[in-house]
């Protein structure tokens, strides 16, 4: 619990500083590293033909991310095809299937990450440097730049700014710098970072061993840095390669949770800011603001949920396994199946909690032998898609949420919704319905096509509640862009990956084409000036009702299928 609990305090802790640098970052303020990035951005704006002076509307926007990942998809598809040529390849890996090297450049350019194959044995070093971490770069840096764009437009910007400057400057000022942190930081403790080829090695019971070598830090850190999730190992951070030690499993927890925070906090400063800018802000403050009262009400929603998960998961897995205690088995050390004893439950709860809530999809103990109610905490997060998120998306899918919120209590008293001094009217309440729809239509129909054909069924390792909990947990994983996996399912064959992939695709694209169709909308529209009956988005109010709402919602969508999987193994197990 003591760990826990200083993970989450030292977390707070960064985000706030991390935040106002994104903010900074974002709006294209002054930051000390200035002297050193402005030169290098120049140079990549000279060399790429971008003019930075350019404004883009929404449409531009999203074409411009669309053109430039299809781009990116179409280059690193070929590269995973011809892998088989002797470039870094010192351990003589073969190319990848047709179908398999569309479900992974799909995965890794959304920023999902679902692995239908082992990475020691099915990727050479050359793919894992020009395509996976690549793409784990450009991937995160194309999600945070939309977010950027959505919050310029909701908060009444004159402009969303410019695709290429915003992911070059992502990219430059963000990710590179803290990757090269954090890399040197995991070195230290153990984790190996070569291009030499795997190593035979004899063990002390005397038999060999092959010992997978790699560039494996480089990748770990903008694997959680970038929400990103696929690992160097099949096994991902549960293998002392990707995760050695108790610190290191601290550095990637801090990795992961620290941008989509950054997001929101970034969020809550543009908006105190903008309201300054525009002398609308009615208290005049001289310290410093650190969150913005916009930002620390979706902060705080997005807290609770996650503590109501955290807490569920631990205390699921620290009850341990019923059966395995009714066979003599003792369960004072919790459910241990699947786990790392150098991590124990309390690491490996708060681990689960956290790859799903900020679907980084990274895991350090196997999903699949959660307990039910352990697993259904992960299932749930990706479901929700609101918990802090990855990339920006998760607090994008707030802001929906939000804009749903005001919508409602608006109809209450009746009066016009207002969202940031702009008024809510049936275009925006339209684009947001669809926005919050496609999730779960996602999810749903892809579950239903796989155990209503002999295709999907055949993937299904374990009949019963469990099996249908695999197939959920696969499609919500694939739409939240999370990556995980149960692993229990026989996922690489045609058709797990062409509708994984296809789920994975529009699950990224279609909610951001919404997203910044909304922002754009908002963005025309003049500012309307408070009242006595408007409503305070910036209150704890507002911040329980949209918790509620964010529930009452996913209880309606996600309930009855969820209570055919882990709810009924669950009851099943305990009965």
């Amino acid at each position: 619990m003591f760990q826990i609990c200083l993970t989450l305090i030292i977390f707070v802790a960064i985000a706030i500083p991390v935040g106002r640098y994104l903010y900074k970052v974002t709006d294209k303020k002054h930051t000390f590293a200035d002297p050193v990035f402005n030169r290098m951005d120049n140079a990549i704006y000279k060399v790429c033909g971008i003019n930075q002076e350019k404004e883009m509307n929404w449409k531009q926007y999203i074409l411009s991310l669309i053109a430039t990942n299809a781009v990116m998809i179409g280059v690193g598809y070929l590269i995973l095809r011809l892998q088989f040529l002797p470039i870094f390849n010192p351990n003589g890996i073969s190319a990848m299937p047709a179908d398999l090297s569309f479900n992974t450049i799909i995965s890794f350019m959304t920023n999902t990450n679902l692995q239908h194959y082992a990475g020691e044995s099915g990727l050479s070093y050359f793919s894992q440097m020009a395509v996976i971490t690549f793409l784990m770069f450009t991937s995160a840096a194309s999600g945070y730049a939309v977010c950027m764009a959505f919050i310029r437009g909701i908060v009444g910007k004159k402009s969303m700014g410019n695709f290429f400057v915003d992911l070059t400057r992502v990219i430059t000022r963000v990710l590179l710098p803290f990757s090269l942190i954090v890399s040197i930081l995991l070195i230290w403790q153990g984790v190996p970072q070569t291009l030499s080829a795997n190593q035979t090695i004899q063990t002390i019971e005397g038999s060999y061993q092959d010992i997978a070598m790699g560039p494996v830090a480089s990748l770990e850190s903008i694997k959680h840095l970038g929400t990103n999730g696929g690992g160097f190992f099949g096994a991902n951070s549960a293998t002392p390669f990707e995760n050695p030690t108790i610190l290191s499993n601290l550095l990637e927890l801090l990795s992961m949770m620290i941008l989509p925070a950054a997001c929101v906090i970034a969020f809550g400063l543009m908006v105190h800011y903008r309201k300054k800018e525009q002398n609308i802000q009615k208290e005049v403050k001289k310290t410093r603001v650190f969150f913005g009262s916009e930002g620390r009400t979706i902060f705080i929603a997005m807290s609770i949920l996650f503590i109501i998960g955290l807490v569920i998961c631990y205390f699921s897995e620290s009850a341990g396994n019923p059966a395995l205690a009714q066979a003599g088995l003792s369960q004072s050390m919790g459910s241990m199946e699947g786990k790392e004893v150098r991590f124990g439950v309390a690491q490996s709860s708060l681990f689960t909690t956290v790859t799903t809530s900020f679907t980084t999809g990274t895991v350090n103990n196997m999903h699949d032998t959660l307990t039910p109610m352990g697993g259904f905490v992960p299932l749930l997060n990706m479901m929700l898609n609101v918990v802090f998120g990855g990339k920006g998306v998760g607090f994008m899918n707030m802001a929906l949420y939000a804009i749903l919120t005001v919508f409602i209590c608006g109809l209450l008293v009746g009066r016009t919704p207002e969202y940031l001094g702009k008024k809510i009217e049936g275009k925006e309440m339209k684009l947001t319905a669809l926005g919050i729809i496609i999730h779960p239509l996602l999810i749903l129909a892809a579950s239903a096509i796989a155990v209503a054909t002999s295709a999907g069924i055949a993937g299904i390792t374990n009949p019963g509640y469990h099996g249908l909990t695999q197939v959920l947990y696969e499609f919500a994983s694939s739409a939240a862009n999370n990556g995980s996996g149960f692993e229990g399912l026989a996922d690489n064959t045609f058709f797990w990956n062409i509708s994984t992939g296809l789920v994975m695709f529009f699950g990224r694209y279609l909610p951001m084409i919404l997203q910044l169709a909304i922002a754009g909308s908002l963005m025309k529209k003049r500012p309307v000036n408070e009242s006595v009956g408007t409503l305070k988005t910036s209150s704890m109010t507002f911040t329980i009702t949209l918790v509620m709402i964010v529930l009452i919602f996913a209880a309606l969508t996600f309930f009855p299928v969820l209570s055919l999987g882990p709810v009924a193994e669950h009851l099943t197990l305990w009965s």
